[in-house]
């Protein structure tokens, strides 16, 4: 997937100070996801629905 085109977007909750953070990108029916930091570094493809699941996952643990 070639994912050159698409808006990276910070979490609203992450700072710019250097923090560990993750960025999001939506690119056709997946959402990308990165390391703010190692930005050229690998993706992770996820499909929305998966990703919402995570967040509630997280969110009760």
């Amino acid at each position: 997937m070639d994912l050159s085109t698409v808006v990276w977007r910070k979490a609203s909750r992450s700072s710019n100070n250097g923090g560990d953070c993750v960025e999001l990108a939506r690119g056709g029916e997946v959402v990308a996801v990165r390391d703010s930091k190692d930005p050229d570094g690998p993706k992770l493809l996820i499909t929305p629905r998966a990703l919402r699941h995570l967040g509630e996952a997280i969110k009760n643990a």
